[in-house]
């Protein structure tokens, strides 16, 4: 009795086990059918067109661009910078892989702005996608604008990363020269006059007023007072003796001094040539 139980197990565990070995070898042939058909997609980024066709072809797979590209700082232009499906991923054999070449990292071009003013400037460097860089000043040219760009780094049509900023050097405006005002209180009016116009000065507002025993064309009061410092573009206002009868400026006066009054002083600037 014991025998055949024994011998009764022997014929199940045989069975179980023909069973288990049919059964493996179905899965392992489905499996190998099923997988026939697939492949894993390669990583093709990085490589050119040509390069990352010849490996997906070598996979079964297609290569397929999308758009017209996008800007990539590390991927170099004309190279895959992403792919779809990822790497790795099962597909079937002959299904197509999207790609997306590089255009290159993306420049912006430096306008040139040399003698435009800081608004205009600022507002082409904005447009460009640049920013504005430190801004400095120098003197220019005789004929230079002041509060436009003389130069600017970088240099006019150069590439650069986009919002990089751009520095610019201004022409400031030339300081003008400075006189130090003589004394012309009881200096002669014409003579004044004629010397301070010959070398470039100009008068404002001259004003003839009678002043008891002081003789006329004479100098009684002036602006700037003497000391003070004076452009060639600022006015200089004067009050002159005049006579009984009012003259228009530079008319001969009536009356002659007994004495002649004392020499003018050189205009500003006179005695450096």
């Amino acid at each position: 009795m014991l025998a055949r139980l024994f011998r009764g197990l022997g014929f199940l565990a045989y069975g179980l086990l023909i069973l288990l070995v049919f059964g493996l070898a179905a899965y392992t042939s489905f499996s190998l059918f099923v997988r026939s058909g697939v492949t894993s997609v390669p990583s093709v980024v990085g490589l050119s067109r040509a390069d990352a066709a010849t490996r997906l072809t070598d996979q079964g797979l297609a290569i397929k661009a999308q758009g017209d590209g996008r800007y990539d700082e590390k991927v170099p232009a004309g190279h895959i910078a992403r792919q779809t499906p990822d790497p790795r991923t099962f597909v079937k054999r002959g299904s197509a892989v999207n790609v997306v070449l590089s255009k290159g990292p993306q420049r912006a071009e430096v306008p040139p702005l040399a003698g435009k003013s800081l608004t205009v400037a600022q507002a082409e460097l904005s447009g460009n996608g640049l920013a504005l860089g430190q801004i400095l000043g120098a003197f220019g040219k005789e004929d230079s604008t002041p509060g436009t760009v003389l130069l600017h780094d970088p240099d006019p049509q150069a590439f650069i990363a986009p919002s990089t900023p751009v520095d610019l050097l201004l022409v400031m405006a030339v300081p003008r020269a400075r006189y130090i005002m003589p004394d012309l209180v009881y200096s002669d009016y014409d003579l004044v006059r004629a010397r301070f116009e010959r070398n470039g000065f100009r008068f404002g507002n001259v004003k003839f007023e009678r002043y008891e025993g002081v003789t006329a064309g004479v100098i009684l009061r002036q602006y700037p007072l003497p000391g003070y410092p004076v452009t060639k573009e600022d006015a200089i206002s004067l009050s002159v003796a005049t006579a009984d009868v009012l003259l228009p400026p530079g008319s001969p006066l009536p009356e002659a001094p007994p004495a002649a009054p004392p020499a003018p002083p050189p205009a500003p600037g006179e005695g450096d040539d």
